[in-house]
């Protein structure tokens, strides 16, 4: 039996990230709805604005990798937790005095994704590093489940502090959630070992050639930012559509988020359990290629919001699902000194396409229309699962425990970037 419920760090780690997510879902539903009743932007500025809060991973998401492979994460996670807090108390801030323009909402969405990309990038290195490499599946699937909850939670309270307080109000509780992540990150009595890893030239490049030669590594980083840009697409326009086309007030759209989100609580809870039953490559694609077929319901709101609800439910549970096994695996397959190099190159392409979605979503819904933006980006969440089926995964029970000596080297095949 896993004694990680009794782990003093861990638990400090899961309880500050948790309270983390579920003041970034606050800001979620917050800010495009600052865009929309304060600031009068349109669909295409709404779009402008959640792609901005992922654009630096296209920045500088290669070169934090590199660097934080010779540093020690916990100080950096707690650093950009602070700069967060303060960027988010600024909004209010600036809307009291008057001063707040879409122009100053993108700047501070820029800076909160530059120190978003140095945390996750931290974050994803300094997990395998607090715990032992046997809990490191059941460390995940907390993490990630309880994130979905948070999600969920926070999606919720996000809408109905809107309509209470206000949506630039609303961005006070998520600056509260990363004072008490810092807090939980500073109390944290684990010491990482200084890696060994020395500065040297090459090391964005190496990490670059560690995803592009390796078939497993790289199919799942081509298949990442496939789906995430279909997942954007929809997810930057969503709030729009719910809003100005189905008619619901901005307290029922954050219910019926939240309600879409559970299943995120679902896949985290049964990610590892089939994975166990059927195997790693067979759950992955089942959650990444079955469950999002559900998508293609979203666009039907307008018929129902229930239809809404259902689609979204299954996209959450295949996703985080997906995420566990896909987090469990990357963990043991790489080396622990290649982690933050994996991390960054990984992101860089996976995240790199979700500031392209959301202009995507934007762009269709200001010369489509909302409906039609909705039904093209959709339609892209399964269709993205068809990169695993071209993919060895598709013959293999599980996905392999560690890396060949030598596949760092291995000739390209017939899965190539794109």
């Amino acid at each position: 039996m896993s004694l990680l419920r009794t782990h003093r760090d861990f638990r400090l780690l899961w309880s500050g990230e948790t309270v983390n997510r579920f003041g970034t879902a606050i800001s979620s539903v917050a800010i495009p709805l600052i865009a929309i009743s304060e600031l009068e932007a349109s669909t295409f500025e709404v779009g402008v604005l959640t792609a901005a809060a992922w654009a630096p991973w296209l920045v500088i998401g290669l070169p934090v990798g590199a660097w934080i492979d010779r540093r020690d994460r916990r100080p950096l996670m707690i650093g950009t937790s602070i700069i967060s807090l303060l960027l988010l108390t600024a909004v209010p801030v600036a809307a009291f005095a008057s001063l707040l323009t879409i122009q100053l909402l993108l700047a501070i969405a820029l800076l909160t994704g530059a120190a978003s990309v140095i945390f996750q990038t931290a974050y994803t290195a300094y997990l395998p590093t607090l715990l032992d490499p046997a809990d490191h599946a059941e460390g995940n699937a907390k993490l990630h489940g309880s994130a979905s909850a948070a999600q969920i939670a926070g999606l919720g309270c996000g809408g109905l502090i809107v309509q209470f307080a206000g949506a630039t109000n609303a961005l006070f509780a998520d600056a509260a959630t990363f004072a008490v992540a810092a807090c939980c990150l500073t109390a944290i009595r684990f010491r990482e070992r200084r890696t060994a890893t020395a500065r040297r030239t090459g090391a964005i490049r190496e990490g670059i050639r560690l995803v592009a030669h390796d078939v497993w590594l790289r199919t799942l980083t081509i298949f990442g930012a496939t789906s995430n840009l279909a997942l954007m697409g929809y997810q930057a326009i969503i709030v729009v559509y719910l809003v100005r086309t189905v008619g619901l007030t901005p307290g029922t759209v954050g219910v019926l988020v939240a309600a879409a989100a559970s299943g995120g609580v679902l896949g985290a809870f049964v990610g590892r359990r089939l994975a166990k039953r059927f195997g790693t490559a067979r759950a992955l694609l089942l959650c990444e290629l079955g469950l999002p077929t559900l998508a293609l319901l979203i666009p039907l709101a307008q018929l129902s919001p229930a239809l809404y609800v259902i689609g979204a439910f299954g996209v959450g549970a295949g996703v985080v699902g997906g995420n566990v096994v896909k987090s469990t695996f990357l963990q043991s397959y790489c080396p622990p000194d290649l982690l933050g190099r994996l991390t960054a190159t990984t992101s860089f392409v996976n995240y790199g396409t979700i500031p392209l979605g959301a202009l995507l979503g934007g762009s269709l819904a200001s010369w489509l229309s909302l409906e039609t933006a909705l039904w093209i980006t959709t339609a892209g969440v399964p269709l993205a699962g068809l990169v695993l089926l071209l993919s060895p995964i598709r013959g293999r029970r599980d996905l392999p425990n560690h890396r060949a000596a030598d596949s760092s080297r291995a000739p390209m095949d017939r899965l190539a970037w794109s």
